[in-house]
C-alpha cells in the first residue's frame, strides 16, 4: 500500500496544542504514514526539535495579543476577531497550495479552523465543543456553539482528546453537547510512553510554566519571589524551548527553559508538589502520569478557570487564582486532594488513527480524483 502523506497542524497559542499532537505523530509514523508538520512560532520550534527528521512547513498563526489585566482579557480578545477571521481564510488558502505542492492525502488540524478542503479528508481536534464565556456575556454561548458547528461541518471527523464516560477530564466542555462523527481519543500526552517505566527525580516542588505572555512572566516572577523565601528544592520549567539556561541567586531553585520528555516525566513523577496552569494539555499530562497538581488558571481564560473548578469539585486537584496564590497555603491544602487516577481508562487514539488511515485508502480506491480548490463559498458559509 502506498504511504499516506498526512499534514498535521497545531494552533500556535502556547505550546500545549503542539505537545498534545506528539503521540498522534508517533502513532502515524509507527503505521508507516509520511507526516508533514505545519506550525508557527514556539510550536514550530518545539516540533522541529522533537521530530528533526520530518518536513516542517511554516503556517503563520494569528499573533494574538493578551491583556495584563484579567478583566480585559476577553474584550481584548474580542477586538481581534477580524484578525482571527482573516487568519482562518489565509490558512484555508494556504492549505489548497500545500495540497497541490505536497500531494497530501489528509489533514489533521488541532484547533485551526481553516484547514479543510473537499479534495481530502480532514480532522478537527478539540476538547471544547462547548466554549465557556464570562458571566456577563454567557448568553452568547449558544450562538458561538452554532458558529462552531457550521465550521465543523466542513470536516470529516471531530477528535476529542478525552475519555467518553462520566470519569473524564473536561466536564461540560466536551460532554454537554453531542455531535456526529466524533471520536473520543482518551488523554493525549507526550508522556504516554512514560506512564510507569521511567525513573523518578525527587523534588519538593516542580513548577511548569506555560501559556501566553505577559501572564506567563507575571506568574514566573510571583512564584520565584515566594519560593525564594523557602527552602523547598524546586525546579522551574519556563516553557521556552530553544532559550538559553539562566541562573538564580537561590541555590535551592533550578531554572530550566525546557526539558526533554523523559526528564520532564521524571520530574513530574518524583515531585512532591506540582504547580502549573490548568491548561488542558497540562491536565492531560498529569492524568497520563497519575500525578497531582496545584493549578493556577491564566487570569481571564474562562476555559482554564472552569477546568480548575471542575477538578477541584471532584477533589482531584486544588487551584488558586494568580492574585491569591500563597505557597504555604497551597502546600498545606494539597494533601486533601487525591490526584488523577486514570490508569484503567483506555487510550483510543491508536485505533482511531488506524481506522482513519484505512478509510483514506478505501476512499482512494473508490473515488475519482478531486482537484483541490479554495472553497470560498463554503468558507464564507
Amino acid at each position: 500500500m502506498r504511504k499516506k502523506k498526512i499534514l498535521i497542524a497545531p494552533l500556535d497559542w502556547g505550546i500545549g496544542h503542539a505537545t498534545r499532537i506528539i503521540p498522534l505523530i508517533e502513532e502515524l509514523l509507527s503505521l508507516n504514514a509520511e507526516v508533514i508538520i505545519a506550525a508557527d512560532n514556539l510550536p514550530l520550534r518545539l516540533l522541529q526539535s522533537r521530530f528533526p527528521q520530518l518536513k516542517h512547513i511554516r503556517l503563520p498563526g494569528f499573533k494574538i495579543r493578551y491583556s495584563r489585566n484579567r478583566l480585559f482579557f476577553v474584550p481584548v480578545l474580542l477586538r481581534q476577531i477580524p484578525k482571527i477571521l482573516a487568519g482562518i481564510k489565509n490558512e484555508h488558502r494556504q492549505l489548497a497550495r500545500i495540497i497541490e505542492e505536497e500531494k497530501i492525502d489528509a489533514v489533521i488540524s488541532d484547533n485551526r479552523f481553516g484547514l479543510y478542503n473537499k479534495a481530502i479528508p480532514s480532522v478537527f481536534i478539540t476538547h471544547q465543543l462547548f466554549i465557556r464565556m464570562p458571566r456577563g456575556i454567557r448568553f452568547l454561548e449558544p450562538l458561538i456553539f452554532g458558529i462552531q458547528k457550521r465550521i465543523w461541518a466542513h470536516y470529516s471527523e471531530l477528535w476529542i482528546p478525552d475519555f467518553a464516560g462520566a470519569h473524564n477530564l473536561s466536564g461540560d466542555l466536551a460532554h454537554k453537547k453531542k455531535l456526529e462523527n466524533t471520536h473520543f481519543l482518551g488523554a493525549l500526552s507526550r508522556f504516554s510512553n512514560f506512564r510507569t517505566s521511567n525513573p523518578k527525580q525527587d523534588l519538593d516542588i516542580l513548577v511548569i510554566l506555560s501559556g501566553p505572555e505577559p501572564q506567563r512572566s507575571i506568574l514566573e516572577q510571583k512564584l520565584i519571589t515566594q519560593l525564594s523565601q523557602t527552602a523547598y528544592k524546586t525546579v522551574i520549567l519556563q516553557g521556552k524551548p530553544s532559550q538559553p539556561e539562566t541562573s538564580l541567586p537561590h541555590p535551592h531553585i533550578q531554572l530550566l527553559p525546557h526539558a526533554p520528555d523523559e526528564q520532564m516525566a521524571s520530574f513530574i513523577r518524583g515531585a512532591k508538589h506540582i504547580i502549573c496552569r490548568s491548561g488542558y494539555s497540562s491536565i492531560m499530562d498529569m492524568a497520563v502520569l497519575n500525578a497531582k497538581a496545584i493549578f493556577i488558571p491564566t487570569p481571564g481564560q474562562t476555559e482554564q478557570e472552569y477546568l480548575a473548578k471542575y477538578l477541584k469539585g471532584k477533589k482531584i486537584c486544588n487551584f488558586f487564582t494568580q492574585e491569591d496564590f500563597d505557597i504555604h497555603q497551597a502546600i498545606e491544602e494539597d494533601a486533601t486532594y487525591s490526584g488523577f487516577d486514570f490508569r484503567d481508562e483506555p487510550l483510543h487514539y491508536p485505533e482511531t488513527i488506524r481506522k482513519f488511515l484505512a478509510g483514506i485508502a478505501e476512499r482512494e480506491s473508490q473515488a475519482p480524483e478531486i482537484k483541490p480548490r479554495e472553497n470560498e463559498k463554503s468558507l464564507k458559509s
